[in-house]
């Protein structure tokens, strides 16, 4: 898929996302917007991907809103906001749709990653960043509160304390700095490169298993206990004996390279 705003090459199991407004640090227009939630609707219904990885084109992963063209577009900001029967509204799904994705998806951050960039980096699995990256919770600066999910996000990564702190003063951190709070996964020199690599092992692995695993963590991280152990032994029971899971023990005892099934 390629559109306005964002394009999809899948190979090899991996679907590739890139965001496609350099010229403006993929600033969030009402099309990018749009733009985003249908790739991620795309990726879901392709088959064969195993892992995405999600990155933003020219200078930056993605600088937030473009304040100017949402308040002078033809869409308005109530429509952006509207539910329609959903859990969540446009905004929103930009990050949670990766989150609700079954394959692990992963951010590759360069440049400028302010607010809503921020956000949507947020809902990936794992977040690489460069070192001189520049990420900031930036919505206090424009007198709004973080908007896009975070509540689903920020939780699992930061203590209270930090996540406030870094709201109320919309400080900018570099990918370091945000790699030392949790805010990001690693930083590496050329995170894309490092993005397209980890999610080319993780399609190397049973998609089966990986696919239980992001379902484990995201459903059990913060259940009570007894529900996390009750679905570990669920899924399990699903994958044991299975052909992927088969394929993986015989790939393991062999050396050679698993040839897995993909759900279709």
């Amino acid at each position: 898929m390629s559109s306005q705003r964002v394009r999809i090459d899948v190979a090899d199991h991996v679907a590739d996302v890139a965001l496609t407004r350099p010229d403006k640090h993929n600033a969030l227009d009402a099309a990018m917007f749009e733009g985003i939630v249908a790739a991620a609707e795309e990726v879901a219904a392709t088959p064969g991907v195993r892992a995405v990885v999600l990155h933003g084109e020219g200078p930056s992963f993605c600088s937030g809103l473009d304040v100017a063209s949402l308040m002078s577009g033809s869409v308005s900001l109530d429509d952006l906001l509207d539910r329609d029967g959903r859990r969540s509204n446009l905004f929103q799904r930009t990050c949670t749709d990766w989150i609700d994705l079954p394959v692990p998806v992963i951010a590759a951050i360069h440049g400028n990653c302010f607010g809503g960039g921020l956000q949507i980096a947020l809902g990936a699995d794992v977040r690489i960043a460069a070192p001189d990256a520049r990420l900031s919770i930036m919505e206090a600066k424009w007198g709004l509160v973080p908007d896009m999910g975070i509540t689903s996000t920020l939780p699992r990564l930061l203590r209270i304390d930090v996540a406030k702190e870094l709201t109320y003063t919309a400080r900018v951190l570099s990918g370091t700095e945000a790699a030392e709070l949790g805010l990001v996964t690693h930083v590496a020199g050329d995170p894309l490169a490092a993005a397209r690599a980890l999610a080319a092992e993780i399609a190397g692995r049973s998609p089966d298993a990986v696919r239980a695993a992001k379902h484990l963590y995201d459903t059990s991280w913060h259940a009570p206990v007894e529900d996390g152990l009750l679905l570990e032994t669920e899924l399990q029971r699903g994958l044991i004996g299975s052909p992927n899971q088969l394929a993986a023990v015989q790939a393991g005892m062999s050396a050679e390279p698993a040839r897995f099934i993909d759900a279709r």
